[in-house]
């Protein structure tokens, strides 16, 4: 494409790089988000799996949620604090196993996952399906 348009001379890459960086901003390129595959298990449950992690901020990775009765049933609690380990734990168990690409993306933190995945309890099909991705983030061969 050309520099020119309308008659107007529109910046180079090189002209707004050097802009941003007088201003003290930079562009960061990320992505557009995780694409989903599908996983059936043997007793038929769907189980979402992202190509890639999900990041979320310190805040919001942080907060306190309250998650729907389609993610968790038990009527004698409907709140969690995901700064606690324990509670994250129970929510990220939940939205693995029965949550859509939506759900991972609103509740669960790839980093956070990541470090709490040896420890934390999951169905088996729901490990496995989501192993791969584990892995290749931590380097392993998946």
């Amino acid at each position: 494409m050309s520099a020119y348009e309308n008659g107007r001379k529109n910046p180079t890459v090189e002209t707004f790089a050097r802009l941003l960086r007088a201003t003290d901003h930079r562009i960061d390129v990320v992505s557009a988000g995780p694409q989903y595959r599908r996983h059936e298990t043997d007793r038929g449950r769907t189980v979402w799996v992202p190509d890639e992690l999900p990041r979320q901020s310190a805040e919001r990775a942080l907060r306190r949620v309250r998650l729907p009765r389609r993610l968790f049933w038990s009527a004698a609690r409907d709140e969690f604090d995901l700064a606690d380990a324990d509670d994250r734990a129970e929510v990220y168990a939940a939205v693995l196993a029965e949550g859509e690409p939506d759900d991972i993306e609103e509740y669960v933190d790839g980093v956070l996952l990541v470090a709490m995945w040896d420890t934390m309890w999951l169905p088996p099909p729901v490990r496995s399906a989501w192993q791969p991705v584990i892995d290749s983030v931590r380097g392993r061969a998946a």
